[in-house]
């Protein structure tokens, strides 16, 4: 099943030394994005690169597994953090919404 591009991000990761993963991420990675205090999950795509590195800034499609609770929440040039568990491992803002209104329809 196609990932939707419920949102376009500029992500961080952070590096090993700065509490960062070890290893990269790649297409269909699954961490939480972390913003109001509360964690949501969401399946990442790296449009112009093949893996994300730890130290690496990338462009990123995200798409919710609960898009309708994002309504209204989200906007462009908001921050937010990717975190593993209690572990933050990037930072990142919006650069757009995509698709999030279209996805909160058919999930729902």
């Amino acid at each position: 099943m196609r990932i939707p591009h419920d949102i376009e991000t500029e992500i961080y990761f952070l590096t090993p030394a700065e509490g960062g993963r070890r290893s990269p991420a790649f297409d269909d990675y699954r961490p939480q994005f972390y913003y109001d205090g509360r964690d949501w999950d969401a399946r990442h795509i790296y449009p112009d690169v093949k893996q994300a590195n730890p130290g690496d800034t990338v462009r990123a499609f995200l798409g919710f597994l609960s898009p309708a609770e994002h309504i209204g929440k989200i906007y462009p040039d908001m921050m937010f953090e990717i975190r593993e568990g209690t572990r933050t491992v990037g930072r990142g803002r919006v650069i757009r919404i995509i698709e999030l209104e279209e996805s909160a329809t058919r999930f729902n």
